[in-house]
């Protein structure tokens, strides 16, 4: 087993914290996460895994088993909340995991997820749901999040453009959710990335992959396993009680507006990987961007970032592409378009990035754009998006000009009249590539 890692962070945890650390692990590909949790679970016997099985789900029913290295505590059959997975799991897993946290303080918690479930939704339910009134983080330490990526399946999944509805795999009526898109996710929100196993090109494809990874989030910890015989004593070293998890990191499309790193500028050639940051002051032309989407979508596996149209100046438009499909969003107002009464509606870190980048006619706003592929052309790329830019001539026009342009985006960023939104969460409808 070969293994890397940064040193862990430290998340304002003490010494003296009684609370039992809860490890999250999840990943698209069972048999990788199976092959983790097995080994972890090797190596402390005393490690308590609870596990979702969605086996029965077309029968009403999620499977849920607790379990330590030493045998079964728990075997039991959870009915279908509302016919969705999703549902039945926030209003199942946090009650588990504070009951077995009260019985067991002692023990470490490791919750394996089911492949359709993203971890961020499960940070979402541990930040605003409570159990009895209380918070979950009140008894359990959220350690880190740890994603297992199959190596060899990796760039299948990236490049697929299936989707979990046609593969039987849909958590809820309403899931119209691409494989790709469950996949960056799970990776870009990890703390930890485990890459399990090689790719079947040899170890240098293992390598490019590992760099893709990187790319993709640069923000996580790798480790990487690839021999027949496991060290699980080394794994639980480097996934355990790490104290990487960070709580107030935003949403990977809100990093860039939170101040956050959203992506690195590699653009030279790396193994084939290629990362390339777009950034720009003036507003893209509705028109010409949207006629440009499918060219700057080729040969990129992501893109990730926001962006502001002319035509709708007080929106930031969430952009993200995966599987070959782009969706666009609305993260939210721009703080320039809002009266100062209302910039307490904003995270601190956003109100402190918009100032340290604030503009005098701009204001916040600002082009964010980050496009992850192999043997991508970041040259080319660059020119077709500064081409969507106004002009000169059209930036003298001023805005009154600029909202009566033909817009193929009209009525697809909707925004909340009350309030600004914090940029935590893309929503409303899109135009596709």
């Amino acid at each position: 087993m070969s293994t890397s890692s940064p040193a862990p962070v430290d998340t304002g945890a003490t010494a003296t914290d009684t609370r039992p650390p809860l490890t999250v692990l999840g990943g698209f590909w069972p048999a990788a996460t199976h092959a983790v949790a097995r080994a972890l679970l090797a190596a402390d016997p005393s490690l308590v895994l609870v596990r979702h099985d969605l086996t029965e789900v077309h029968h009403g029913t999620v499977h849920r088993v607790v379990r330590t290295g030493e045998g079964i505590m728990e075997d039991e059959r959870v009915a279908l909340a509302h016919g969705c997975v999703s549902c039945t799991l926030r209003e199942d897993v946090l009650p588990t995991l504070a009951r077995l946290a009260r019985a067991h303080p002692d023990r470490g918690l490791l919750l394996m997820l089911p492949e359709v479930v993203e971890p961020e939704a499960v940070a979402a339910a541990c930040a605003h749901r409570p159990v009895d009134g209380a918070a979950i983080t009140d008894l359990v330490r959220i350690d880190s999040y740890v994603t297992v990526v199959a190596v060899e399946h990796l760039l299948d999944g990236l490049a697929s453009t299936d989707d979990l509805r046609t593969l039987g795999i849909h958590a809820a009526e309403n899931d119209d959710r691409a494989l790709a898109d469950v996949v960056v996710r799970q990776i870009e929100y990890a703390d930890t990335l485990v890459l399990w196993g090689e790719s079947r090109e040899g170890a240098y494809d293992t390598g490019r992959l590992a760099l893709l990874l990187a790319r993709m989030a640069p923000w996580a910890a790798q480790v990487r396993v690839h021999d027949d015989v496991v060290d699980a004593g080394a794994l639980s070293r480097q996934l355990r009680d790490t104290r990487r998890h960070r709580p107030e990191t935003p949403a990977v499309l809100a990093r860039g507006l939170e101040g956050h790193i959203l992506g690195v500028h590699e653009p030279q050639p790396d193994c084939g990987v290629v990362s390339a940051v777009f950034r720009a002051r003036r507003p893209f032309h509705p028109a010409r961007l949207h006629d440009t989407l499918e060219d700057v979508g080729t040969d990129v596996l992501r893109s990730r970032g926001h962006l502001w149209l002319a035509s709708q100046p007080e929106t930031v438009v969430a952009w993200d592409f995966a599987g070959g499909g782009l969706r666009l969003g609305s993260l939210g107002r721009w703080l320039v378009t809002l009266p100062h009464t209302h910039w307490d509606d904003a995270s601190t870190h956003r109100q402190l990035a918009a100032a340290l980048d604030w503009d005098p006619y701009y204001g916040d706003r600002h082009q964010h754009l980050v496009f992850i592929g192999l043997d991508l052309d970041p040259v080319e790329l660059h020119r077709a998006l500064s081409a969507c830019l106004l002009t000169d001539a059209e930036l003298a026009d001023g805005e009154d000009v600029w909202r009566r342009y033909d817009d193929p985006f009209a009525g697809c960023f909707p925004l909340d009249a009350r309030t600004p939104d914090d940029g935590a969460t893309a929503t409303g409808g899109g135009a596709p590539a």
